[in-house]
């Protein structure tokens, strides 16, 4: 239990970029619970000034077992959300890597004892899997993939969304390797009327009022090639707060189908009707630009929500950050999208009246954060408001006006960050 708070002001306007130094960056998490998390008495790194005050005046640097300092938006059940400053580099180390559930409950898994059961009525042939038969009866495969809260950046809603308040920092990239949920389904001999199938983990309700996180996802997604049923992130076990030992991986949707400590697949005929689905995590049919749908769970005036928006911020400086006039700066930041490709990142230094191309930076896949930089010379003393815009391959651009929903999903407006030149 944690038996001390410290309540912590907005943070400096360069926290965002010294925030990974600030609070370091330690080795990958355990299987550990809850209990033992401790506060820091650290800045919170990367607050961005719209975000409600009450929050901006509750945030704290919390550290969860095997986790660096983190910013707890919620203790129970855990949501602590990535500084902003871990975003400078490509891939988000474990122990830095943002954590969010939905149940109270939950359990350290033992992996000599974790079984995965595959089965329902679409299944012709139900088993299951020990951790070691994951990993040794199936080829493994590897993908580099931004795991992205859907509800990422929901507290700069103008005015106020139910919901965790999220800033910037519920999302990571990380590399994934695991057994493909297509083989593994594959085996269990999925008949052709196989419409859904229906993702379970360990994690559950405290009370048995509230319903137990279960998630669905149409079989056409579940048999593409990048679909995972991931043991390993960044070449080391799942941390115990990252889903261990096992968990989905939908590269290209939000994390909301990505389903942690997973204990069952079963394959459906019909439309799954839990809570999750069917209740929450929608969209009003037709808001926004997606490909993709979940068609079976669809009604006339909302849908689930499925792919994540193309979406880029800036990372190397900080609202209210002063930098020195007439000197030449490198600004870094990233871009993302639901896997179509990034294809530009454009900048502003002059709050949007112009625009330059950014450059692009290494390409670990089309569901990686793709980093860009670009040089920025203010040439005297002033107020300066930088942007960044990005677009992606099928001609998708980050919006200009946000795009309002009930449950403050999908916040891709264009990055402003406001700075000091002297």
């Amino acid at each position: 239990m944690i038996t001390r708070r410290h309540v912590l002001k907005t943070a400096g306007g360069s926290a965002i970029a010294a925030g990974a130094a600030a609070i370091g960056v330690g080795g990958a998490g355990g299987t550990q619970s809850a209990a033992a998390a401790t506060p820091s008495s650290e800045p919170v790194p990367g607050l961005d000034p719209v975000l409600p005050q009450g929050l901006r005046d509750a945030a704290v640097m919390d550290k969860l077992p095997g986790k660096v300092p983190l910013i707890k938006l919620s203790y129970r059940p855990p949501n602590y959300e990535t500084p902003v400053g871990y975003f400078n580099s490509l891939f988000t180390p474990n122990d830095a890597f943002f954590v969010r559930y939905h149940l109270a409950n939950i359990p350290e898994v033992d992996a000599a004892s974790w079984r995965l059961k595959i089965g329902g009525e679409a299944a012709e042939k139900p088993f299951e899997l020990s951790l070691d038969q994951l990993k040794s009866d199936f080829p493994a495969a590897e993908i580099a993939a931004v795991c992205q809260c859907s509800g990422n950046r929901r507290g700069l809603f103008p005015s106020h969304v139910p919901g965790v308040q999220w800033g910037y920092g519920a999302m990571g990239n990380a590399k994934w390797k695991g057994a493909r949920l297509k083989d593994i389904l594959e085996r269990a001999g999925s008949t052709k009327d196989a419409l859904e199938i229906v993702l379970d983990g360990a994690d559950g309700p405290v009370i048995d009022q509230t319903p137990d996180f279960i998630k669905s996802l149409p079989i056409w997604k579940a048999l593409e090639e990048n679909a995972l049923v991931a043991y390993e992130m960044n070449g080391a076990p799942l941390p115990h707060f990252n889903g261990f030992p096992a968990r989905i991986v939908i590269p290209g949707w939000t994390a909301t189908y990505w389903v942690k400590h997973l204990t069952s697949i079963n394959v459906r005929k019909t439309p799954f009707d839990g809570f999750w689905v069917k209740t929450a995590y929608r969209v009003p049919s037709g808001k926004f630009p997606v490909v993709q749908r979940f068609v079976s769970q669809e009604t006339a005036v909302n849908t689930p929500i499925t792919e994540i928006m193309v979406n880029s911020i800036i990372t190397s400086l900080a609202d209210g950050q002063t930098i020195g006039a007439g000197k030449a700066n490198e600004v870094k930041g990233i871009a993302w999208d639901a896997g179509y490709g990034i294809a530009s990142v454009e900048f502003s230094s002059d709050g949007g009246k112009s625009w330059g191309a950014a450059t692009l930076g290494e390409d670990a896949g089309k569901f990686s954060f793709r980093p860009w930089t670009c040089s920025f010379t203010p040439p005297k003393a002033g107020a300066y408001t930088l942007m960044a815009r990005a677009s992606n391959k099928i001609g998708q651009t980050q919006t200009a006006e946000l795009i309002l929903n009930p449950a403050g999903y999908n916040h891709n407006v264009i990055h402003r960050v406001s700075i000091l030149a002297a």
